[in-house]
């Protein structure tokens, strides 16, 4: 097994409608979509940000642009007008969540190289 971050197979943009967070993972490249995909689930992305995130995570595929998109609700701590957290946006959630770890199998890095 070998740790990698998220950061080193996608981008990530991220948005914002009330107390829900949007967060879209595009893979730098066609061959880490699949890894991604394994590794990246809804659960996982839940796990990462804890507490934060009171509702569920779903995440939407679109293959077709080796991207998915995770709807995080209830993860805003209200949203704009009524947060009290310093950063009460979406805005910076994908940064966040680029930085997430995971312990590949080496089989699976074959994948990278």
């Amino acid at each position: 097994m070998s740790r990698i971050q998220l950061k080193d197979l996608a981008y990530a943009r991220s948005g914002d409608k009330g107390d829900i967070c949007n967060i879209a993972v595009i893979a730098k490249e066609e061959r880490f979509y699949p890894l991604i995909l394994e590794y990246l689930t809804a659960d996982a992305v839940k796990e990462f940000f804890g507490e934060m995130v009171k509702g569920r995570v779903d995440r939407y595929e679109v293959p077709t642009l080796h991207a998915m998109n995770f709807v995080l609700r209830n993860a805003l701590g209200g949203g704009a007008t009524r947060s009290l957290r310093a950063d009460f946006t979406g805005k910076t959630m994908c940064q966040a969540l680029l930085r997430v770890e995971f312990d590949v199998a080496e089989s699976d890095l074959a994948l990278m190289h």
